[in-house]
């Protein structure tokens, strides 16, 4: 027992690395630019790549980052005003902090999806993955967690 509670002292008192930012270093006129994709309906991916978005905006802070999430292919339910209240309720509180959210408008037409059944302010494109390749040579780095 006495072994167990010294390895807890000393694994809590090595303390952890602070993360060391890259040059330039993020601020509002160099942000971190981050294109995140939600390809899954299934709610627990969907809040996992929620909560990742709201982490790295924690790290880096609101003003720090332009951040886009891209829904395609089942994903695309994150996005309807009428499916889950509560991820609704994420969503709309990110896009308060100008996380902007895109719909792909081939899988619109494929799950037969309106416009107006969008939460407000979403944008549409053309295809996701589309979206996701010119993000990234526009300089975003994609993750997809």
């Amino acid at each position: 027992m006495k072994q167990i509670v010294m390895a807890f002292v000393l694994l809590f008192s090595m303390g952890f690395a602070e993360t060391e930012f890259a040059e330039p270093k993020p601020s509002i006129d160099n942000p971190r630019k981050i294109v995140f994709s939600i390809v899954s309906g299934d709610k627990k991916e969907i809040n996992h790549v929620l909560s990742s978005v709201n982490n790295v905006m924690k790290f880096y802070r609101p003003e720090n980052t332009e951040i886009v999430v891209v829904a395609y292919s089942q994903g695309i339910h994150t996005l309807l005003k009428k499916w889950d209240t509560d991820i609704r309720k994420r969503v709309e509180a990110l896009m308060t902090y100008d996380v902007v959210f895109i719909a792909c408008g081939n899988t619109m037409r494929t799950l037969k999806i309106e416009k107006k059944d969008l939460l407000d302010d979403v944008e549409i494109v053309t295809a996701g993955i589309v979206e996701i390749i010119e993000k990234q040579l526009q300089g975003y780095t994609y993750i997809r967690p």
